[in-house]
């Protein structure tokens, strides 16, 4: 009898985390929910703002009026819906991040707490500073490399062209015709709105995550889990894998490559400085406490 409730007090604790957890996790999906439905409603003007980088590409390149095609019915709408998965779930990280923070902190103590609490707060804004570096500089250069090759400007100037010669009245699917030639195959750029939408989220997570690289190894630090000498020791092995990360996630261009390069480097160095500043501050302490003046006299 006393083994059965010695059995019963061990589980409820653990039924109450579950509830809890429950309770976290329902708060959470409605607010990624809220935040989906908030996104959708101005998901067309984040889909203009995502692909402007294409767009002034095309109309440095002389396209006149750039556009951007779907070829399924559907196609646009999941588009949008996709814009609104990414973004809602930026709009409720927040009440995700506090969900979270409540179901951990009660099993925290007091400097766990004011360890972790910092992390939660630098990580979202250290992604917004990568996602906006790519957004503002890294696609730019990548759609002048990719869509430099062809020189569209011909090709719309002939088209247009084309049009002005035609009588009123002809269909514009007429007006879309390429004009007969002897100077062999015309190749221009129709974009496809998810394919051109993809590349531009590709950017932004690939250098989103790549700027929380100071975030994870300052909380790993906190933890002693990696040290400033340690990594200062693998420097030569860091510049190799983020070479290799450089020629993965960017276009082969050397100068988007050498960007990507240059600053994941950066962030390299900064936090081998922000793990020494961490391991300064706890050998201050426990000379503080006494614990180096310890093992000195224990010599």
């Amino acid at each position: 009898m006393s083994q059965t409730d010695d059995i019963d007090e061990s589980t409820a604790p653990l039924i109450e985390h579950l509830a809890e957890l429950r309770t976290r996790l329902i708060r959470a999906v409605i607010a990624f929910a809220v935040g989906i439905i908030l996104a959708f409603m101005v998901a067309e003007p984040i889909l203009q703002f995502l692909v402007h980088p294409i767009e002034q590409t095309l109309r440095d390149l002389g396209d006149p009026s750039p556009t951007l095609q779907y070829t399924s019915p559907q196609e646009y709408l999941f588009t949008l819906f996709r814009i609104s998965m990414v973004f809602g779930f930026a709009l409720s990280f927040p009440v995700i991040g506090y969900q979270l923070w409540r179901f951990v902190a009660p099993g925290l103590y007091k400097s766990e707490k004011g360890a972790f609490l910092p992390f939660m707060i630098a990580s979202p804004f250290m992604f917004l500073l990568g996602a906006s570096f790519a957004q503002f500089v890294v696609t730019p250069l990548a759609m002048q490399f990719f869509l430099g090759f062809a020189d569209v400007s011909s090709i719309f100037a002939n088209l247009l062209s084309r049009a002005a010669e035609m009588p009123e009245g002809v269909a514009n699917v007429d007006v879309a015709m390429v004009p007969e030639t002897s100077e062999g195959v015309k190749i221009t750029f129709f974009g496809k709105v998810n394919e051109s939408l993809d590349i531009t989220l590709k950017f932004i997570m690939a250098f989103g995550l790549c700027f929380q690289l100071p975030v994870l190894l300052t909380l790993m630090g906190k933890a002693g889990l990696v040290s400033a000498a340690g990594l200062g020791g693998v420097r030569k092995y860091a510049v190799v894998a983020i070479l290799v990360l450089a020629a993965l996630v960017t276009p082969p261009d050397v100068v988007t490559q050498l960007i990507l390069f240059t600053v994941v480097y950066g962030l390299y160095e900064i936090s081998i400085f922000l793990v020494a500043r961490v391991e300064k501050k706890r050998e201050a302490k426990l000379r503080a406490e006494g614990y180096y003046d310890d093992e000195v006299e224990g010599e």
